[in-house]
């Protein structure tokens, strides 16, 4: 799982913006917000596997500042700590023993 946060971060930096990590990718399963997280950047710490047959997101949000955010008081607004624009997306796909099947392909 790590490798995935490693390849966002990695790509977000290398375009000169920054990830913000208050929020991560997620498992999807009986309930659309379940565990295994998918964090969007590096941490050693973080030891979790794919495992064939797990299906998760991929959703970094971005920003074009700090990479710091906070949920407002509506607790659903977020905005970022400096003001910078930010864009969100996700993608859901399922893990396989070859190559992941993409579940949001256009």
């Amino acid at each position: 799982m790590n490798e995935i946060g490693r390849a966002v971060e990695r790509e977000v930096r290398r375009c000169g913006f920054s990830v913000i990590r208050e929020f991560c990718g997620h498992g999807v399963g009986r309930a659309i917000h379940e565990e295994p997280s998918v964090p969007n950047y590096y941490d050693p710490r973080y030891h979790a596997k794919l495992t064939e047959g797990l299906v998760i997101t991929i959703e970094p949000i971005i920003s074009a500042g700090n990479g710091r955010a906070r949920v407002q008081p509506d607790k659903w607004t977020i905005r970022t700590t400096d003001g910078s624009l930010a864009a969100h997306y996700e993608h859901t796909l399922v893990v396989t023993k070859g190559e992941p099947i993409l579940l949001t392909a256009a």
